[in-house]
This record gives C-alpha cells, structure tokens and sequence, in this order.
C-alpha cells in the first residue's frame, strides 16, 4: 500500500516545493498531477505554473487531470514510483458547482485510489480559513469546502505537515 503524505499551509509557505523535495527520492517516474483548469488569459497563473514546473525533474511525468483524477491515476503505465498531486483547492475549483455530497465523494475515490496504490504519494493543499469570514455565502462555502476536504485528507495521510514560511511543522 502507498504511503501517502498530505502538505498545508498559507499561500508561498513552501508546500509545493516540500512536496517535490519529498517526490526527488522516489525515483525518475515520479508523477505530477497537476489540477489547474485553464479558464482564460491569466499571465500570473501561467507565470506561477511555468515556476513549478521548471522545479521539478525533467523525468517526471505530468498528468493533467483536472476533471477524473482517479481514473487517470489507476489507469497509468507505467505505474509511477510516486505521485504528488497539487493541489487540492484547486481541484475543488474546478468542481465548486457540484454539490457538496458529489465533492465528497469524488475526493474520497481519489484518496482511496492514492492509499490502495504501491507508491507513495504526497497531496498539497492550502490553509485558506484563518483570514476573517468572507461576507459572500460562495466564498463561504468554498471556505468550509476546502477546510472539510482537508480533514478528510489528513485523517487518511499517514504523515501531515503544516508549512509555514519554508519550514515544515508535523502535524501526525
């Protein structure tokens, strides 16, 4: 069974950059799952996906896949020799107009699908419920969406980190 390692923090706390760090040690066939959905001209987004992916190894297979990422993952070949999926809010971005029942359970395919796995793998995900109460219901939501999701994550990882400013804290 694949050891799976679940990475949070505040935005530009260093959680992907941990997660590579940890992925560098599994080997050339390392798979990164990237989650981000293009939804138009955003240069600061292309400039920040451009970043992450100059840090990663070269060797390393990218999947992108946004929309089913179980069945992308249970169905390479080569199998990978670790998996680092970023990140889980975005992935929640990309499905916010379900509902929340549909969220859950596509997120819990993905994690059993990541648990059942022989390779290790690292998920990343954001700390986005400390600032104040968002005044919208929707950005509410999303809040508490992601705050849920997390949850689940880290009771399945068997390791969990918060990162803050670069430096990794244990969390379990």
């Amino acid at each position: 069974m694949g050891k799976l390692t679940y990475l949070t923090g505040p935005v530009r706390s260093g959680k992907s950059r941990r997660a590579v760090e940890l992925a560098r040690t599994w080997g050339d066939g390392v798979v990164f799952v990237a989650t981000y959905r293009d939804f138009g001209d955003d240069r600061e987004m292309a400039d920040r996906l451009r970043r992450h992916r100059a840090e990663r190894p070269a060797t390393w297979r990218t999947l992108e896949a946004p929309d089913d990422v179980g069945t992308a993952l249970a169905t390479l070949n080569p199998p990978p020799t670790g998996v680092v999926l970023d990140c889980l809010t975005l992935w929640l971005g990309a499905r916010f107009e379900q509902c929340d029942e549909a969220i859950f359970e596509e997120w819990d395919r993905v994690l059993a699908v990541l648990k059942s796995g022989s390779a290790p793998a690292v998920v990343v995900g954001n700390e986005i419920g400390w600032s104040p109460v968002p005044e919208s219901a929707e950005l509410r939501r999303f809040r508490d969406l992601a705050g849920w999701l997390a949850q689940r994550t880290a009771a399945a990882a068997d390791d969990a980190w918060l990162l803050v400013s670069g430096c990794p804290v244990r969390l379990k």
